[in-house]
């Protein structure tokens, strides 16, 4: 049955979910995101310290200055893919923060709808309720008049 009083409330209450909804799969998203922009530089740091690691045994057992150079061109460049895989890392935690505030905002409308539809219908409730007295009220002063009239009437 449908209630036209609450009919919007309920429409913009599926609304507000719906917008829940997509900010949690965008937070997701994102957290997915960080966690693979944070694997990555990782990934690149123990790289490069297992680089380092080979070439120090190369340094001792060959002292050449083509080694050298490799290694001192390579390891620049490496360190500037950490470090920016590590600013890529950084604007992704940044969209994290934004899409998980971007979740509460939208949690805190959910919960605002809910609890005006929550207090609708109680008003409404409370209107019927009255309502329902009122009308047993009045059969019941209806049921004594009756009464008292065929008391006169027999007497």
């Amino acid at each position: 049955m449908s209630n036209p009083s609450i009919d919007p409330l309920m429409a913009l209450l599926g609304q507000a979910e719906r917008e829940r909804d997509t900010a949690v799969a965008l937070l997701q998203q994102a957290n997915d995101s960080f966690a693979a922009a944070q694997s990555q530089a990782d990934q690149l740091v123990a790289y490069r310290g297992e680089y380092e690691a080979r070439f120090r045994e190369q340094f001792k057992s060959n002292n050449s200055v083509s080694i050298l150079q490799c290694y001192q061109g390579f390891s620049s460049r490496l360190t500037q893919a950490i470090e920016q895989q590590q600013h890529i890392a950084a604007h992704a935690e940044r969209k994290v923060e934004q899409a998980r505030e971007d979740l509460r905002e939208q949690e805190m409308r959910v919960a605002s709808v809910r609890k005006l539809l929550e207090r609708r219908l109680t008003e409404q409730r409370i209107a019927a309720d009255r309502r329902d007295q009122k009308q047993t009220d009045e059969f019941a002063a209806r049921a004594a008049w009756a009464q008292l009239q065929q008391r006169s009437i027999a007497a």
